[in-house]
């Protein structure tokens, strides 16, 4: 494993822990929080987390091209369950020679894999911006270094901003203009179409 491939690893692995810690603040009556994904309440968020995590964590291990794998999932403990499922896929993103498989992201595209490196900065990413979901979502800083920002945001500014983004269940909203005044963070969460000022109502 090169090193640069475990510094992915190792930003990667500081992303998810990021959002297990926001998402362990979380109490019952929060879910029914909006965020600033569309229509989705806290609840409705988390569950898509739960089940990106476990997509991955089968990505991971060779599996994952059935969609079924990457359902959002509900359950009577939200936060347990969240927390398994990050723990599920940090161990089989450090599975030995991880490095050299290819990753079904089925949610992007059918058929033709992805390397490993490419599938992980795209989990990364994942994880950075839903940590300033459920953040901005709670009212709270998401707690995000200044280098996972740096991070994300280099993972950002390679992502198409096509007519894809219009398609239903599409990752990210078409992109929105950053000015020159926007930091890192404000750029990348622009850059995937989500609004910086965004607080809850």
């Amino acid at each position: 494993m090169s090193d640069r491939f475990q510094t992915l690893l190792d930003h990667d692995r500081a992303a998810v822990l990021a959002t297990v810690d926001l998402v362990e603040t979380v109490q019952p009556d929060d879910l029914s929080r909006p965020t600033p994904c569309g229509p989705w309440t806290l609840a409705d968020l988390i569950a898509h987390m739960t089940g990106q995590q476990l997509g991955f964590a089968a990505a991971a291990a060779g599996a994952g091209t059935d969609l079924a794998e990457w359902v959002p999932v509900r359950s009577a403990e939200p936060v347990q369950g969240y927390r398994q499922s990050c723990t599920e896929v940090l161990t089989a993103f450090a599975a030995n020679a991880v490095a050299d498989r290819e990753f079904a992201l089925p949610e992007i595209r059918d058929g033709r894999g992805f390397p490993a490196a490419q599938a992980i900065s795209f989990h990364l990413l994942d994880n950075v911006v839903h940590a300033w979901d459920v953040a901005t979502s709670l009212g709270v800083d998401p707690r995000l270094s200044a280098e996972l920002i740096d991070g994300a945001l280099r993972i950002a500014r390679q992502v198409p901003d096509g007519p894809e983004r219009l398609e239903p269940g599409a990752a990210f909203a078409p992109g929105l203009a950053a000015g020159a005044a926007d930091g890192p963070l404000q750029t990348m969460l622009l850059l995937l179409g989500r609004d910086p000022s965004w607080r809850p109502s």
